[in-house]
Formats: C-alpha cells, sequence, structure tokens
C-alpha cells in the first residue's frame, strides 16, 4: 500500500468515537483494531474486563486511543454505567457496535433447548442490544453523525437448525434494526446490521466440522472465514461513507446466502 493510500485509510474514521461490546476477543476485537487503525478513539466493553484491558493496552501501545470497560449485559446497570463511561472517556460518543452475544442453544434442536438457557440468549442477544442503544442515544444524538451497528448472523436467512434460540435472537435483532432505523432517522442516527457467516473465532470453536464444511462448500468464495472479513463492513457502516445507509442488513459470508 502506497503512504497516500495509507494516510487515506487512517482517515476514514478520523476523530470518530465509537464503542464496541464484546471487545475483549474474536470479532468484537479485530472491529475495535480497525477503528483505531482508521484513526479514531474506541472503548473496548467486556463481560472479560481484564482480558478488554490487556487488548485495550496493546492498542494504546501502538499509539492508538483506546480504553477498556466492564459491561454484562444481563445487568441494565452496567449497561447503563458503561455507556456513561464511554461517553466521558472519549469525550462523546460517534459510533456504537452493538457485537456482544451468546450462543448457548448450539447442538441442540427446539425440545432440547432449556427454558432458562432460552430466556439468557433473549435477555443478552435483544434486551441487551435494545438497552445499549438505549443508553447510548443521548450522546449519538449530540454527535450530529451517530451510527449503530448491530451484529446480527447470517442464520436467520437460512434457517440453521439444532441452533434455534440463537437464531430467533439474530432474527430479532434484524427486525429491531428496521425499527430504529426509522425511529432516529430524524436525529442524524444511522442504524445498520451485519450478518457475518460462521467465522473462525473462539464463540464458534463447538460448531461440528460438518457445519464449517458446508459453509466453506456452498460459498461463492470457496474458504473460511475470518474476523478480517467482517471488519471493513462495520467500519463502513461507521463512517462517513455511509451516512445515507440505515435500516440495511448486510450479509458477510463470502456469498453463502445472497439477497
Amino acid at each position: 500500500m502506497s503512504d497516500s493510500n495509507s494516510r487515506k485509510q487512517a482517515a476514514l474514521l478520523e476523530g470518530r468515537k465509537v464503542l464496541v461490546t464484546g471487545a475483549a476477543r474474536g470479532l468484537g476485537l479485530e472491529f475495535a483494531r480497525s477503528i483505531v487503525r482508521n484513526g479514531g478513539a474506541v472503548v473496548l466493553a467486556d463481560i472479560l474486563a481484564e482480558q478488554a484491558e490487556e487488548a485495550a493496552r496493546a492498542l494504546r501501545d501502538e499509539g492508538h486511543q483506546a480504553q477498556a470497560a466492564a459491561l454484562d449485559l444481563n445487568d441494565p446497570a452496567s449497561i447503563e454505567q458503561c455507556a456513561a463511561f464511554a461517553v466521558q472517556a472519549l469525550g462523546g460518543l460517534d459510533g456504537l457496535v452493538n457485537n456482544a452475544g451468546m450462543t448457548h442453544s448450539g447442538g441442540k434442536n427446539l425440545e432440547q433447548i432449556e427454558l432458562d438457557v432460552w430466556d439468557e440468549v433473549m435477555r443478552i442477544n435483544v434486551r441487551g442490544t435494545w438497552l445499549m442503544s438505549r443508553a447510548c442515544l443521548s450522546a449519538l444524538r449530540t454527535s450530529g453523525r451517530g451510527s449503530i451497528v448491530h451484529l446480527a448472523s447470517d442464520t436467520p436467512m437460512w434457517g440453521a437448525p439444532n441452533l434455534l434460540a440463537y437464531v430467533a435472537s439474530k432474527g430479532a435483532i434484524m427486525s429491531m434494526t428496521r425499527s430504529m432505523a426509522r425511529e432516529l432517522g430524524g436525529d442524524g442516527i444511522t442504524v445498520n446490521a451485519v450478518a457475518p457467516g460462521l467465522t473462525l473465532v473462539e464463540a464458534t470453536e463447538y460448531v461440528p466440522r460438518e457445519r464449517h464444511d458446508l459453509y466453506e462448500n456452498q460459498r461463492a468464495i470457496r474458504r473460511a472465514q475470518v474476523p478480517d472479513d467482517v471488519s471493513g463492513a462495520v467500519t463502513f457502516l461507521l463512517s462517513g461513507l455511509s451516512r445515507f445507509v440505515t435500516g440495511q442488513v448486510l450479509a458477510v459470508n463470502g456469498g453463502f446466502v445472497m439477497h
């Protein structure tokens, strides 16, 4: 990459202040890296608070603006505290990436999922996404260029079996994306979702080989999906390049699902 192209890339999120949830590892950490390397400042929030702090420290060691915050999406008070910390630490907020979530229903059919597991997945993935978005709204309105990016999944797009609670929660996030976009458009806030395919991260280590093979054999781009494949879409949706894009669900899965 030439120096001029490198400078253009670094300026894509110049001055933007972003909160990323679930950022201690996996996709969330990749998003945080992309944000700071494109000129933004970030708060990495996670229930794995020590791991989030280590990740933030590593980014600071590279010369970037990064801080960490503890976050338990099961606890509404923790969500409010995390949002308030991010706004104070960054001096405002231009973007929110609702990446944190849980699976827990993987490998079980609809008859086998326990009631408490279903409820927990919904509390974390759906209620947590709503509450964190709500907690950040005042700062995002003040920004004048606010952007919310939800992490959905391509599983509701093709009806992945033996994953019902997770699939239902991500389908809800897609619907929330559209409704929130209509409610918040007048405030200058865009709301979009990115729907990755099966990605090689810690959270998908439980997935059986057959499911990986299904994805890799039926993608238009026939290889494994890695976190960096998703970060470009998230960075775009946080940037000034997408200010007229809202209410959209972008499948990022190598062409496994096309719509």
